[in-house]
């Protein structure tokens, strides 16, 4: 068996890994590279496999940085199925078409202002690629291997993260790899922790906060800031990925109103994808912390604002008020006419609460700066900014340790993934000192040839 690795290698985006046998060839995740633009291009690069060469794709879940890839994949020639849970191909159906939408836009936008040096410009891919590589999506079930033929199987377990998360096990009857995807957290606000693997002959781990420890739940922090704003009659802007991130923030709003700690003013959540992806979330609240009747109590609480005329209405709406929008790190979306808008005036917060990579918006504001790059013209940000990491749907460096300290013997090597160059030597150096495992840090497309498991 063979682990190659196309993508999360040296960087936090992009998940490909491919394994190989002498009949099968299986893409475990099947990303977008997102961030830098030289990350970007590399969606433009061909696989070093053809795609019609790949039997199956397996989904750890359904975040574009693991499916955003798949339409391409398709157009290019993949034939085979694609396996996930049943909650990330509802994700998918939002998520993909939309990401054609905007790779479609993208393209249309650069042959109009004529900036681009190819003649016309042209999408990744388009719906129509979107809408095919959907058709291919067959659901599994958690906890029972599924047969991938060529003597390969797939085994999902609940990750936590976001809804319909899964660590995937490979195994091949004498060789297994565990894939953790992205991990959630054991305490998280919403989601199931991430489920215990008794074992695995090799683990490929993700490592976005193999350097990082969270701050404790800022529940008084995100009071703070709330109630600061609302006081001098601002508006809270809470950038939010609309898959995951939305969902817990207005579940910790509805809590902190419940618990009158922050007062009960208009809250909008303005993103369609958010608002579909919200109804998603209560229709499977097997698969999270909260009841039916807690999903529904949220959904009461909120404004969703879907008409294009009611989003640009909202910045000239006065009074205190806050605004849920995505997208989480201002690369694009309704959020960012929101922060061309309230962003000049210092009574209103612009509340950063995830991950924000390098070369976004949302980088550029935790590191300080206050002039951002949006639509082709500069803006000044004069709003209070507060950056709060406490909701992360991330595990962090202690809590990817323990996940792994589950394992009942050790794996032969824990591949380290998923994260910055920093990041990835931070954890494999903790892994290698409070667990004595070997680890590796693989390169971009590098290709491992695994030994045989240990039964």
């Amino acid at each position: 068996m063979e682990l190659s690795f196309l993508g999360a290698a040296g960087t936090v985006t992009g998940a490909r890994f491919l394994v190989q046998t002498e009949s099968r060839r299986v893409l475990v995740d099947c990303g977008l590279f997102q961030g830098h633009k030289e990350l970007r291009r590399r969606n433009w690069h061909p696989l070093p496999i053809a795609p019609h060469d790949i039997d199956a794709v397996v989904l750890t879940h359904a975040h574009l940085d693991h499916s955003g890839y798949l339409p391409l994949l398709v157009a290019k020639g993949f034939e085979g199925r694609i396996f996930c849970s049943a909650a990330t191909q509802s994700l998918c159906e939002l998520l993909l078409p939309d990401s054609a939408h905007l790779q479609e836009e993208d393209a249309a936008y650069a042959n109009k202002k004529g900036f681009s040096k190819h003649r016309p410009a042209l999408p990744l891919y388009t719906r129509a690629d979107a809408e095919e590589a959907l058709s291919r999506m067959t659901p599994i079930g958690w906890n029972t291997p599924h047969y991938l033929g060529g003597g390969l199987t797939a085994t999902l377990q609940p990750a936590g993260h976001i809804l319909g998360a899964s660590i995937v096990t490979i195994g091949d009857g004498s060789t297994t790899i565990a894939f953790s995807g992205d991990l959630g957290r054991p305490n998280d606000l919403v989601m199931v922790p991430p489920t215990r693997i008794a074992r695995a002959d090799y683990v490929v781990i993700e490592s976005t906060y193999g350097d990082k420890e969270h701050e404790p739940a800022p529940k008084q922090a995100l009071i703070d800031a709330i109630t600061r704003t609302l006081a001098r009659g601002g508006t809270v802007l809470i950038p939010a990925f609309a898959v995951g991130r939305a969902q817990t923030l207005l579940y910790a709003l509805y809590e902190l109103r419940k618990q009158g700690a922050i007062e009960n003013v208009p809250i909008y959540l303005n993103s369609p994808m958010a608002a579909d992806a919200t109804e998603i979330f209560c229709a499977y609240s097997s698969e999270h912390r909260l009841d039916a009747s807690t999903c529904r109590a949220i959904c009461e609480g909120v404004r969703f604002v879907r008409d294009v005329a009611d989003s640009r209405a909202l910045d000239l709406r006065p009074g205190p008020k806050i605004i849920v929008s995505a997208s989480g790190m201002l690369t694009g979306g309704r959020v960012l006419h929101h922060v061309k808008s309230l962003g000049p005036d210092p009574r209103n917060t612009i509340l950063l609460v995830g991950y924000q990579a390098e070369g976004t918006r949302g980088a550029a504001l935790v590191r300080g700066e206050r002039m951002l790059r949006i639509h082709g013209e500069d803006h000044f940000v004069r709003a209070e900014v507060v950056a709060l990491d406490g909701l992360s749907a991330h595990a962090d460096a202690s809590e990817l340790v323990d996940w792994l300290r589950g394992f009942e013997r050790p794996p032969i090597r824990v591949f380290i993934t998923h994260g910055s160059p920093q990041a990835s030597r931070a954890l494999a150096g903790r892994i290698e000192k409070e667990l004595g495992w070997s680890c590796a840090i693989p390169e971009h497309l590098e290709t491992v040839k695994l030994k045989k498991g240990r039964g």
